[in-house]
């Protein structure tokens, strides 16, 4: 993998596809699945190292580019002032929800096409370092569960929250609209579901504000 230090604010790396598969990843997890997307992201920038003091903190935006033989990535750490015009944007993008959309919503911004069930659901994960910090959130939610699915996980003494929307019962921005409000109590992990699911302890099937609401309000 070649990394490069573009200016303050910007990062550039560059992977082959034989780099991708020596992470443990395919090509297609790249393009087609948004979870393996996103751990192989934190694995690039995990690499960055304490040289380029190139600190991860607030929004990011990612630019995804498909070359023959690999991907080049690059990040830039988004500091938007107010009442920023569309034209201060990077790379002419208009939408500012789109351009600072939290990571696991960037990463694959891509020409390829995903399959219908891709498409529709995702899953949203976020920490607590504290179970107290879920409880007065939950007073909050309770009333919106049926428009996600929960689950509540325990891994290296934080919690973790998944949220699962269907796209075909909710609207994308509608979703992100409850993801801000979660960040208002947690933060948006960087570790995707598999990982949570494989080495966390469920804490939490599903329903997750509505038992915290009844059991420990």
């Amino acid at each position: 993998m070649e990394i490069e230090r573009i200016n303050e604010n910007t990062v550039k790396f560059y992977l082959s596809y034989g780099d991708i598969e020596a992470r443990g990843f395919s090509k297609e997890d790249v393009w087609y699945n948004r979870d393996k997307s996103e751990e192989l992201f934190w694995d690039m920038m995990d690499e960055l190292g304490d040289d380029t003091e190139f600190e991860v903190e607030g929004p990011l935006w990612i630019q995804v580019n498909a070359m023959n033989e690999g991907i080049e990535v690059i990040v830039t750490r988004a500091h938007l002032p107010k009442n920023a015009e569309s034209s201060q944007f990077p790379f002419g993008i208009e939408d500012p929800e789109e351009l600072f959309d939290p990571i696991f919503d960037a990463i694959n911004d891509s020409d390829e096409e995903e399959s219908e069930e891709e498409s529709q659901i995702t899953n949203r994960v976020f920490v607590f370092n504290e179970f107290d910090q879920i409880i007065p959130l939950a007073s909050k939610m309770i009333s919106l569960e049926d428009e996600f699915e929960s689950q509540l996980y325990a891994f290296e003494d934080r919690y973790y929250l998944n949220l699962r929307f269907d796209y075909s019962l909710i609207e994308k921005k509608r979703s992100k609209d409850i993801s801000s409000m979660i960040t208002e109590y947690g933060a948006v992990s960087k570790m995707s579901i598999h990982r949570i699911e494989e080495y966390g302890k469920v804490v939490m099937e599903s329903d997750v504000f509505e038992q915290v609401n009844k059991y420990f309000s």
